[in-house]
């Protein structure tokens, strides 16, 4: 398991657990959402850590 599904495991289980506490998802049917919304972080964070590789070339000093 790489550092971005770590992340994204995390914080599907942070999500999930909030989502419970708040009444939007019942403890026995949280399975049914646990890979929907894991995925969508999953997919953010991939796409973000994209985005951050392409738009900040690394740089040489040139002193």
């Amino acid at each position: 398991m790489d550092q971005a599904q770590k992340q994204a495991l995390q914080v599907t289980k942070e999500i999930v657990v909030k989502f419970i506490e708040v009444g939007r998802i019942s403890p026995s049917n949280c399975h049914e959402f646990f890979s929907q919304i894991y995925f969508e972080v999953l997919k953010t964070i991939v796409s973000s850590e994209d985005s951050l590789h392409q738009e900040s070339p690394v740089q040489e000093n040139a002193e």
